[in-house]
């Protein structure tokens, strides 16, 4: 059997196979049996004198992050838990909600790991990388979200 005798119902019956998995989707959701992870939207953009790293963070505080340089790669982590409770006379009930997520890149050699600035401000993160032609970088730093 060759590669393109393969067929992908997904791709050519996309609507059926959606249709067929419908009534169930719903329900592994409701029972946390088919969670997606998600990761958040990064934008990266070049300025004169800096790079600015943006993240889509919402609903997260400043202590949730962890930001660190080591050997030239950038890794923007954060973990946050969460405990709701509920209540009435006759029952009580507790959830928990925990979510992590951690995005890497690799620093352009023009930059300064030194001078990294982070802040959190409406549910983004945002870090200003400075450029700087030195390129003798550490090997390791962590920032600190202001």
């Amino acid at each position: 059997m060759s590669k393109h005798s393969l067929i992908n119902l997904g791709e050519v019956f996309p609507e059926t196979v959606e249709d067929f998995f419908a009534p169930w989707n719903d329900w592994f959701r409701r029972n946390g049996l088919f969670n997606r992870a998600t990761v958040p939207a990064m934008n990266i953009s070049e300025e004169n004198d800096h790079y600015k790293v943006t993240v889509a963070a919402p609903g997260l505080k400043k202590a949730d992050f962890d930001i660190k340089v080591e050997n030239n790669v950038l890794t923007i982590s954060a973990a946050s838990e969460k405990e709701k409770e509920g209540g009435g006379s006759k029952f009580r009930r507790k959830e928990y909600s925990y979510s992590s997520f951690a995005r890497s890149l690799t620093l352009p050699l023009d930059t300064d790991p030194d001078s990294i600035e982070a802040s959190y401000d409406g549910g983004i993160l945002t870090l200003n990388i400075p450029k700087d032609s030195d390129e003798d970088m550490p090997s390791k730093k962590k920032i600190e979200v202001k």
